[in-house]
């Protein structure tokens, strides 16, 4: 449970604040519980529509524990601060309705987890109430949320798997586990886990494709150095930002420069530019990747990197972080962007600074290909 007390405190405390709120509010009353979720959903930065929202939300979470589909449906996953407000109704319902011993919708929010258009912010809080209200719904529920588009959702049924899975290679059941961790490799999406399934199916002797798995870009074209001194470079356009000519060479910071092909052997995709090309300060090299696509559509470009850098999918950029030697991980950065059928372009900047600190000494990225969810998206031609 996320803090339940919390958010009514916070609400309570808000009124406080607000004794006139009720009386000079401009808008009036709402008049239903859409309205009243509509409010909510209102709420904005620096206490904007705070007043009318303190309305809103007592009629909501005064209404009667049927009408918790409907005030979960009023979450949006678009406005964080509104979806609070709505939990912290949904909480001081469920307390009072619990807490008196009165009936509980469960069948009713079963139905509306297992609806998977909702928002999945909305059907987590549905399923932590269900539990809630029926411990016994948590076996019954988990396993069928193994593929759920909620994350949250989706770790839990696969935490659940691995748990299963430890028992019946404690059993000696050797099969089972292996399909129970084959199954959790799949569906995971957290590294901790894909790292645990991994972990234990090559105990058992199986192999696992992580590159694949995660759908990281093995196979680059190289170029460097171009001049990064006083990380002047960031925003200076050298001609591979201009155009991809793989054949062409360019004046670099130390002369001439051409493109290099490589492929890196790290099965977290890492390529280590120190090695691939040379240790140089002050520098900035381009990556370049030819990405085939089955189709047209939307994909995240999501880069671990700890030096600065830019991404740009077919030319347009996707998102540019100026940050040297702040740290480095999976999914450090994401910029989304639009696949074509065919030929793509995919074209990475990764600038190095002058640091002399034995920990500033790290010029390497890693870059994988997935969809929202981080299920890989794999090159045709991979």
């Amino acid at each position: 449970m996320q803090l339940p007390a919390k958010y009514v405190m916070l609400i309570l405390f808000v009124i406080q604040l607000h004794p006139f709120a009720f009386a000079e509010n401009p808008a009036g009353p709402a008049t239903g519980l859409s309205n009243a979720l509509q409010q909510i959903q209102q709420l904005g930065p620096q206490g904007s529509g705070h007043r009318e929202a303190i309305l809103a939300w007592q009629q909501i979470a005064s209404r009667p524990a049927s009408d918790l589909p409907a005030i979960l449906s009023g979450m949006s996953d678009d406005n964080p601060l509104a979806d609070n407000w709505i939990r912290a109704a949904v909480d001081a319902i469920s307390e009072r309705v619990l807490q008196a011993n009165q009936a509980y919708p469960v069948a009713e929010l079963e139905a509306y987890l297992e609806d998977r258009s909702h928002a999945p912010r909305s059907r987590r809080l549905a399923y932590e109430w269900i539990v809630r209200a029926d411990p016994a719904a948590q076996s019954r529920i988990i396993p069928s949320l193994i593929d759920d588009p909620s994350l949250e959702l989706r770790r839990e049924a696969v935490s659940a798997l691995q748990t299963r899975a430890d028992q019946a290679k404690t059993d000696g059941k050797q099969g089972a586990a292996i399909a129970m961790y084959r199954s959790s490799l799949e569906a995971a999406r957290d590294v901790d886990q894909i790292d645990t399934a991994t972990k234990q199916l090559r105990e058992l002797g199986e192999t696992v494709d992580l590159p694949e798995h995660f759908g990281f870009i093995m196979n680059w074209h190289l170029i460097a150095p171009f001049d990064n001194t006083n990380q002047a470079g960031f925003d200076k356009a050298y001609p591979p930002e201009k155009t991809i000519d793989l054949a062409g060479s360019y004046e670099g910071k130390d002369g001439t420069v051409t493109w290099i092909e490589h492929t890196t052997e790290d099965e977290f995709g890492k390529v280590n530019l120190n090695t691939a090309l040379e240790k140089h300060k002050g520098a900035i090299a381009y990556a370049v990747a030819i990405f085939e696509s089955e189709d047209a559509r939307p994909v995240d470009l999501r880069l671990g990197c700890i030096n600065a850098n830019k991404i740009w999918l077919n030319g347009q950029e996707l998102t540019a972080n100026d940050v040297y030697h702040a740290g480095q991980g999976i999914d450090q950065y994401v910029g989304t962007g639009q696949l074509k059928a065919g030929r793509n372009i995919i074209l990475l900047k990764i600038c190095q600074n002058e640091q002399t600190e034995s920990w500033a000494q790290d010029w390497e990225f890693q870059l994988r290909v997935c969809d929202h969810l981080g299920t890989a998206v794999l090159a045709t031609d991979r």
